[in-house]
């Protein structure tokens, strides 16, 4: 999806920064919620002792957004910067793109000393992720997450990767960031289709671990959609308290941070099969959500109250819960191109209740019947 109409940065009234600690011993960094951070980005690299060349990766609507901000910002702590731009969207989550990245890098002399800052949304966190991780076995990086999705959910725990034409996501590492800065500023300009997709990741961390966040997101959704300061810092905050709690207890998503997927089996076979043009990933996720919720209940794993109110919720963000018209051979092959495949099983995550969501191993026949219900046009 390329990114078009960017809206007017909202005046904002400005909070102090919070800090979330993802504890991994000698990995640990904080995630830092400042608006307005933008702008201290240099002071916040040379706090944690880093001097010298900084390269910038983004695409050229957040470079004509964001770039001139940052690049002052850099130029004041006294480092060096360099720009390098990528496309927009998921077509640049490729090894092509992560070769034009370290091209760049070898012809501009990057060191291990050096840093690279990711300043963008998902896309751009996980290919400049993989980039650190590979560039001389290993350079810092620092996550500079400008999208809901990004700030929520992609910029925490150290997944990067680029996508295979078979699979999402299928070609990576685990690599921790140096420090997330989260500016919720730039949020405002998003175009307003991709800020809405953000909000499925919002509603994932209710779904799989606190109810009470879930009934909050409920109580103030309207406050959200709209963007209400302190509704949406909550949001941001809370988001980063579970996925920091998730990933420091399971780092390498070997257990329970496979909850995380919730909505993402099937969103990210959605996406597959709409060559990752159809949909932004967030739209994937929320449908995905919404039809993972059903197939529980028709296991017996829910109760039709966890599948409505989770529907609800969806449906007052502005995102779509209605599962396209596809056929069930490509939709199960599709999931099973999925990273939880183990032992030619799909493990999906799937609600026990608001709040509460387990793993669990899915057969063909079962999901089958369950899709024939879903009416015709779709066996």
């Amino acid at each position: 999806m390329e990114t078009k109409a960017y809206r007017s940065l909202p005046q904002t009234r400005t909070k102090k920064q919070e800090r979330v600690r993802v504890g991994l011993g000698k990995r640990s960094y904080d995630i830092v919620i400042h608006p307005g951070g933008l702008r201290q980005l240099g002071q916040y690299l040379k706090g944690l002792g880093f001097s010298g060349k900084v390269g910038i990766i983004t695409n050229p609507v957040l470079q004509g957004l964001y770039g001139r901000t940052v690049e002052r910002s850099l130029k004041r702590a006294g480092f060096h910067s360099h720009l390098i731009s990528i496309p927009d969207g998921e077509r640049a989550k490729t090894l092509r793109w992560v070769s034009h990245i370290l091209d760049h890098l070898m012809e501009q002399r990057f060191e291990r000393q050096s840093v690279l800052v990711a300043l963008g949304g998902g896309v751009i966190g996980d290919l400049t992720g993989f980039v650190a991780s590979v560039y001389l076995r290993g350079i810092p990086f620092v996550q500079v997450a400008t999208t809901l999705v990004a700030q929520v959910d992609s910029s925490v725990g150290g997944k990067t990767g680029v996508n295979h034409p078979l699979g999402k996501n299928m070609i990576g590492a685990f690599y921790q960031p140096s420090l997330v800065l989260l500016d919720t500023q730039p949020l405002g300009t998003l175009p307003k289709r991709e800020w809405i997709a953000g909000l499925a990741e919002v509603v994932k961390y209710g779904m799989i671990a606190d109810r009470k966040f879930f009934t909050f997101l409920e109580n103030r959704i309207e406050d959200i959609v709209a963007m209400e300061q302190s509704a949406l810092h909550h949001v941001v905050k809370r988001c980063c308290e579970i996925k920091a709690s998730v990933v420091v207890k399971d780092e390498r998503e070997s257990g329970l941070r496979r909850i995380l997927n919730y909505g993402h089996t099937i969103g990210h076979a959605l996406e597959s099969l709409g060559k990752y043009k159809k949909y932004i990933h967030g739209e994937a996720v929320g449908i995905g959500m919404v039809w993972e919720a059903d197939l529980a209940q028709s296991l017996g794993l829910c109760s039709s109250q966890v599948v409505t109110r989770q529907r609800d919720l969806v449906k007052r963000t502005g995102l779509s819960t209605e599962l396209p018209t596809v056929e069930f051979r490509d939709l199960w092959a599709a999931m099973l191109h999925d990273k939880k495949v183990a032992q030619g099983r799909v493990h999906c995550v799937l609600p026990r209740a608001i709040g509460k969501v387990t793993v669990d191993p899915l057969d063909q026949k079962s999901v089958k019947s369950w899709f024939d219900q879903l009416g015709k046009g779709r066996a």
